[in-house]
Order: C-alpha cells, then sequence, then structure tokens
C-alpha cells in the first residue's frame, strides 16, 4: 500500500515537472529575452554583495576577504561615534528632503501642462528640449553651473544690473544646497514626466467630453479625470523616491564642492570617498555604505506600510 502511494506521489511530481517543462519550451524565445537583462544583474548587482563581508573585518589584500579576521561591528561604531557622521548624515537628509519637496511634484506638475496643450508640433518640441538636459552628463552640468555663478558669470551679470555686488556663489556654503537642488529640478524635470505622460496617455477622452458637456473648465478636468489617472504611477514613484533620499547624486556633490561649503555640501558619500577609499579604509567604506542600504530599505517598508492602508497602490 505504501509502495503504491509513493509511485502515485511520484508519478504526479514526474508530470508536473513534464508540465513545467513544456511551459518554458513553449516560452523559451521570452527567457532569452529576459536572459541578458537578468545576467546584468545577477553579475553587478548580487555577485558583488559577497564584499559585504568586508564591513564585519578587518580586510586585508594578502588574506582576502572570506580569511580576513573578523571584528563584528567595529567600523559601524567607528562611524556612529565619529563627531562628523551628525554634520554629515544632517546634509545628506536635507539634500534627499528638499530634492524630494521640490523635485518630485515639478514633473507631475510639467506633465500636467504638457497633457493641456493642444498645437501637437509644440507639445512635441516643448518636450524634446526639456529632455535635453537628462542626457548631459554630470561633469558638463557642473562646469554649466561654476560658469554661470562665478564672479562674472551670468547670474553675478544680472544680478549686478540690480546693483548687487557679485559674489563667488560656489565658495559660499549657505548657496550651496539651493544650486545642487535646483540644477538636479532642471535636468531631470523633463525625463521625469514620461511616465506621467504615458499614464496620461491611457486615459479615456471620452471622460474629458462628458466633464465638458457638464460645464467643467480645464482646471477641473486636470483636478478631477487627470491627477486621479496618475496617482497610481505617483504613489511607487514617490515610495522610491523616498528610498533615494539617502542616496544624493554623489558624483555632483564630489564636483560642486570645495573645503569651504562642507558645512552644507560633505554628505555620507563624499565623507566615505575621501576616509575610506582614498585613505584605503574600504572596510569602512563597506560599513557605512551597508548601513545606507539598510536604512534606505527601512525607509521604503515604512512608506509602504502607510501608503498600502490607507491606497490600493503599493510596492508590494
Amino acid at each position: 500500500m505504501a509502495q503504491t502511494a509513493y509511485s502515485i506521489g511520484s508519478e504526479k511530481e514526474k508530470g508536473s515537472l513534464r508540465r513545467i517543462v513544456q511551459k518554458l519550451l513553449s516560452q523559451k524565445y521570452l527567457y532569452l529575452l529576459v536572459l541578458p537583462g537578468f545576467l546584468l544583474v545577477l553579475v553587478f548587482n548580487y555577485f558583488p554583495m559577497y564584499g559585504i563581508l568586508v564591513a564585519f573585518k578587518k580586510y586585508s589584500v594578502a588574506k582576502g576577504i572570506w580569511d580576513s579576521p573578523w571584528v563584528g561591528m567595529k567600523y559601524f561604531d567607528m562611524f556612529l561615534s565619529n563627531p562628523m557622521a551628525l554634520r554629515t548624515v544632517k546634509n545628506t537628509v536635507l539634500l534627499g528632503l528638499y530634492g524630494l519637496l521640490w523635485g518630485f511634484p515639478a514633473p507631475i506638475i510639467l506633465a500636467l501642462l504638457f497633457n493641456e496643450l493642444r498645437i501637437l508640433w509644440f507639445k512635441r518640441f516643448v518636450q524634446t528640449v526639456s529632455y535635453f538636459p537628462h542626457f548631459i552628463s554630470t561633469v558638463i552640468i557642473v562646469g554649466m553651473i561654476k560658469e554661470l555663478t562665478s564672479l562674472d558669470g551670468l547670474v553675478n551679470q544680472v544680478t549686478g544690473l540690480f546693483g548687487m555686488d557679485p559674489v563667488n556663489f560656489l565658495s559660499e556654503s549657505q548657496f550651496f544646497r539651493t544650486i545642487f537642488v535646483s540644477s538636479g529640478i532642471w535636468q531631470g524635470i523633463g525625463w521625469g514626466t514620461i511616465l506621467y505622460l504615458a499614464a496620461l496617455s491611457g486615459v479615456d477622452p471620452t471622460l474629458y467630453d462628458v466633464a465638458s458637456i457638464d460645464g467643467a473648465n480645464r482646471w477641473h478636468k486636470m483636478k478631477n479625470i487627470s491627477l486621479p489617472s496618475i496617482m497610481p504611477t505617483t504613489i511607487i514613484l514617490f515610495i522610491l523616491a523616498i528610498g533615494g533620499i539617502l542616496g544624493n547624486d554623489f558624483s555632483k556633490v564630489l564636483l560642486l564642492y570645495n573645503p569651504g561649503t562642507y558645512e552644507t555640501a560633505d554628505v555620507i558619500g563624499t565623507y566615505v570617498f575621501r576616509e575610506g577609499l582614498q585613505g584605503g579604509r574600504f572596510e569602512y567604506a563597506a560599513a557605512v555604505g551597508l548601513m545606507l542600504s539598510v536604512v534606505s530599505f527601512i525607509f521604503v517598508a515604512i512608506t509602504n506600510g502607510i501608503v498600502k492602508r490607507f491606497s490600493d497602490s503599493s510596492l508590494w
């Protein structure tokens, strides 16, 4: 009896395995299409996670990662007890929050304005122009900023017309956050509208026609039709943006800041670059990087939980 039950179970498992193989073979071209992206993520995102061990070891190049001695949470405690940690965390969080506060709504507003344009060629022209800054490298963006804000740059020439004295903006710490956030908005606002415009393109045009018959003007249509239609997309992107609060544009900060602006410009990324990488303290850099990743994930999880409680849209 037991032998019979075992045989039946084995036949079921074989049949199930056979169906899985048949399904895989029937969709082999789809899996081949996904394979390059899967391998890319596997090689450059998952395999390097083995290096996380460095954060808990006194790393020695000669001994390698696995044979280096364990030191536990030493480097985490070292960062948290460092007097510079508070300043770098504060600057990182403030830059991230200002970028979220001013930068996140900007593409939404621009997408809604694009959606209201009725002259098709003008709409396409403005969209194309707004996309251009996204394709300009960070190095060129920083070079443009330095030229515009220099003592004889365009900004000082304009302010000079009103009798103001020239200011070297990039040497004054109080201007750094404004320059960083505003240039980031200019660089990403056009590209950020793509997903919102895609969501707006799926709205049934008859909804606008019915609203017009009911006497709704453009503002009412935008408020009651366009904005609700992109709300699920907005919520998903907002959750992801929360996770990026601590992930400032490191290369841009590194190229823009100088010792005179460390007070407001020195973020965790640049501090770790100086102390961990330039100083050869790879364990320290790995520990701080891991800590940032964990905190960012916690931010995303908390935000996702809150959003899930009050709406139907969430990451999971």
